[in-house]
């Protein structure tokens, strides 16, 4: 394992404020990622979530998360089908703060980029609550992707009228709203 390598090291990017640590495995993640776009076409509903593939080892980027069942490992967002194959896949390497603008938050990134292969197609795009924002909503209904997901009430931009203590709901009373 000690001579296995997936790039040159005599090449090594220089260590700047946006260094690339996956540039050793760029092969690696690369070559399945055209591989998914050459010979794959996803279904009408696709999901982007996060998964935690299970990682002892020490790299800077892996994560702890403790409610997850494996809680030490390396953190991947994912855009899958329907039938859960992957159609594309990004690694988190620690915050994102190159890719967050005033405009754009760093998850709000990661769902656009995850996205840009299926733009103006007509999908129809589900995730849970931890990437919604009503500006993604906005975004993507532009690409044409129609989206859906839970929000969180005290997220930035959602409606003045819309939360816990405003909407007073019991136990079991659900609320849809729609645009």
């Amino acid at each position: 394992m000690s001579f296995l390598h997936f790039a040159n090291n005599s090449q090594r990017p220089d260590e700047v404020e946006e260094y690339d640590w996956l540039w050793k495995l760029g092969a690696v993640f690369d070559t399945p990622k055209e591989a998914y776009v050459k010979f794959y076409n996803p279904s009408e509903h696709l999901a982007v979530d996060e998964v935690i593939v299970k990682f002892k080892g020490w790299v800077i980027f892996r994560q702890y998360i403790p409610k997850k069942r494996n809680r030490f490992g390396i953190k991947i967002y994912k855009l899958c089908d329907e039938s859960w194959y992957t159609y594309d896949m990004r690694v988190y390497l620690g915050k994102d703060s190159h890719s967050a603008t005033d405009n754009m938050t760093a998850k709000h990134a990661t769902v656009r980029h995850l996205t840009c292969r299926v733009e103006d197609l007509g999908h129809k795009m589900f995730m849970d609550n931890f990437f919604s924002t009503p500006k993604l909503f906005d975004d993507l209904e532009r690409c044409e992707i129609n989206s859906c997901r839970p929000v969180w009430p005290n997220r930035r931009d959602m409606p003045h009228d819309y939360g816990p203590k405003k909407l007073k709901l019991k136990r079991g009373d659900i609320r849809v709203r729609t645009r």
